[in-house]
């Protein structure tokens, strides 16, 4: 995997370009061509792994929100976290997603999963993972791809200031452990997944708090309600 053949916004690729020389992300791409030479389905498309850095740049980043693996069923994953495309049934983590907003916010559900407003706003939807074989949940993890996106973040937390990290599980919350609590704000709570939202998650106010930081470091809060499906 070479940065030449990648479509990664002019933003990241000035910082991260140095990551697709490194070994372990030439054996990521090995392990990708083997794949499909193998005729497995890979999600999301190639053209949507990079999808969160090319809608979010590094400048524009407000908030983080770190999810862990794509979606691996038809349609669902198009490389942004807990988002879905237009037309697919909502995930059950979404759902609470939405329950919460509309408990914090009085934000009415979406009538969809698609948070790509999230995203042109500033609010950069990671997942540690940018692949997934279709029908097997993590079938790519460990391959390179978590020290790419452990990369981003270490650059977000070093080079900017004042942003929102939202950590919503273990997984989450390890992985941004080494995040500065003095320079950024950090959000944590359980997972928004039906086993663990009711642990904590429903009920943390994050997107209230989130909105609040933002304007207290005079930042423009993120508009956490969706528009109407095209």
């Amino acid at each position: 995997m070479s940065a030449n053949n990648i479509k990664l916004d002019a933003s990241w690729l000035a910082l991260l370009e140095p990551e697709f020389q490194q070994p372990y992300m030439q054996q990521l791409r090995a392990f990708l061509v083997e794949e499909r030479e193998n005729k497995k389905v890979i999600y999301p498309p190639g053209s949507q792994w990079f999808a969160a850095f090319n809608y979010t740049p590094f400048d524009k980043v407000k908030v983080v929100i770190l999810g862990q693996d794509p979606y691996h069923g038809p349609n669902q994953a198009h490389g942004l976290c807990f988002s879905v495309q237009q037309g697919v049934a909502i995930p059950p983590s979404l759902q609470n997603i939405y329950q919460e907003l509309q408990s914090d916010l009085d934000i009415p559900f979406a009538p969809h999963g698609c948070l790509t407003h999230w995203a042109e706003q500033g609010v950069l939807l990671l997942n540690a993972t940018l692949t997934v074989e279709r029908g097997r949940a993590g079938a790519h993890q460990g391959k390179g791809w978590e020290t790419f996106t452990d990369k981003a973040v270490e650059l977000l937390n070093r080079q900017r200031e004042n942003l929102v990290f939202m950590l919503w599980g273990s997984y989450a919350q390890k992985k941004g452990a080494f995040i500065d609590g003095q320079k950024h704000c950090i959000l944590k709570a359980p997972h928004p997944s039906p086993l663990s939202a009711h642990r904590g998650f429903l009920g943390c106010r994050h997107f209230s708090r989130a909105n609040d930081y933002l304007a207290s470091t005079g930042q423009t809060p993120i508009a956490w309600a969706l528009p109407q499906p095209d």
